[in-house]
This record gives structure tokens, sequence and C-alpha cells, in this order.
């Protein structure tokens, strides 16, 4: 059995304590440097070329004007990239897909939401970078798309993963579905205390998408160094070197 410590009985020097924040007067004044402040000798800038649509397939991809634009050192696309297999592996909080970060990091068959990265560039300047994202040309089937999960689940919906099968379910289903498992928690008989129950209540709550409010922009800089060597500034969630 697990023991709760009761910290009122330690001599603790932190917890319970209101420590200076080291890095707080940096973060207020705007005196902390992020991964878009810095700026190297030789530097390279980025741009991605995203999606405009939710949902369609990638036909072709055109880049021979951007890569003649003077001052653009790499263009990248799906082929660039190899595939990989379907591989489980940790990922912070999360396990993830070798073949699915293929597929979030660069559109491959598909786009799949809108903003998906469907190509990107390097360049000497930023503003080079811009113009030749500008000139690279794509080709798009446009699929039907849902953005409510209700409407995804239903059996007509249009399929985001055209591979995918319902884990969890007995028996296996037989068909793709939007609906990537079924995992059901139980205790006691459900049924036998609703019709015990004095009183039910049944609702349905719809919220919003949310995410948190960054303090700085998603940005990543590398310097890599000719004995092998990189350095990389790159915002994270994390408050420590990753």
């Amino acid at each position: 059995m697990a023991t709760m410590l009761k910290y009122e009985d330690k001599d603790l020097k932190v917890v319970g304590t209101r420590p200076i924040r080291p890095d707080g007067v940096d973060k207020v004044t705007g005196r902390a440097r992020y991964g878009a402040d810095i700026n190297l000798p030789g530097q390279l800038y980025g741009r991605v070329v995203r999606s405009p649509h939710a949902h369609a397939r990638v036909l072709a991809i055109r880049t021979d004007k951007a890569e003649a634009l003077k001052g653009v050192k790499a263009v990248v696309r799906r082929d660039d990239f190899p595939e990989m297999p379907v591989e489980y592996a940790a990922a912070g909080e999360l396990i993830v897909n070798f073949r699915d970060v293929t597929r979030n990091m660069m559109a491959r068959e598909k786009v799949l939401y809108d903003g998906h990265p469907v190509a990107a560039v390097a360049a000497t300047s930023e503003a080079i970078a811009r113009r030749a994202a500008r000139l690279i040309e794509v080709d798009y089937e446009v699929l039907p798309h849902v953005i409510d999960p209700v409407e995804a689940m239903a059996d007509d919906a249009p399929l985001l993963h055209e591979e995918q099968m319902t884990a969890g379910l007995d028996p296996a289903p037989e068909k793709p579905s939007n609906l990537a498992k079924v995992v059901s928690f139980a205790k006691g008989d459900v049924e036998q205390g609703f019709a015990e129950a004095d009183l039910v209540i049944e609702r349905e709550f719809n919220t919003k998408p949310v995410h948190q409010g960054y303090i700085e922009p998603q940005a990543s800089i590398a310097s890599y160094t000719e004995d092998g060597q990189v350095e990389l500034y790159t915002a994270t969630q994390g408050h420590f070197g990753q």
C-alpha cells in the first residue's frame, strides 16, 4: 500500500516556499532570448509551404522555379524523406508511430489538415525563402472532410486514414474507420446501478478546441560545425535541454 508523506514533518528547504524564478526578470522585461532571436554567421532561413485544404490528395509538386531562384540552397518535399515502417516508440507523454510521424512532418499521399506541410525551402535570407515558397506549385485533388468528431465517426464519413481499423472492438471490424480505438472502463453493474438510483441525469456537453498560449514563436535554429557537432536552439514545452 502506498504511504502518504506528511511534508509538515519534514525539514524541506524548497517545497512549501516561494523561491524567486531565475528567469522571471528576463521574460517580463523582454530581455530573454528565444530560438527566433538567435542570428548566426552564414545563417540560412527556412520557409514551409502548407496545404490550404483540410483533406486532399497530393498529385504533383513542382519545385523547379524555386530551386532556380538565386539564394535558394535547398528544397525538400515528400520524396526527400524515406518511407518509415509501422513502428511504435515512446515520445514524451505519448506513443508515436514512425509511419504517422513521417506523414505529419511532410504530407505524402494526402494532406490531412489545413496547414499540413507539403514542401520547405532554405535560403540565404528570409525574403528569398518567402519568395521561393510562393514559386512552389502543388496540384491537389480536393476531398470531402468533416471537422465535427461525431460526424467523423459516422459510417459514411470521409476517411482520413484509409488503412486505419478501429482497435479494441470484438469482433474486429472489417472496414476502416476514423475511430482509432475503443477503450472501456467498468466497475460493478452499471445497469443495476441506474435501475436502483433515485435520480439519473444524462447530459451532453460540447466545448471548443483550446490550446496553450506561447510566450515565444515556434522556431528552431541549428548550428552545425565541420567536426560534426550540432547546437540546437528550439522551442519546447520543457524547462531543460532535450
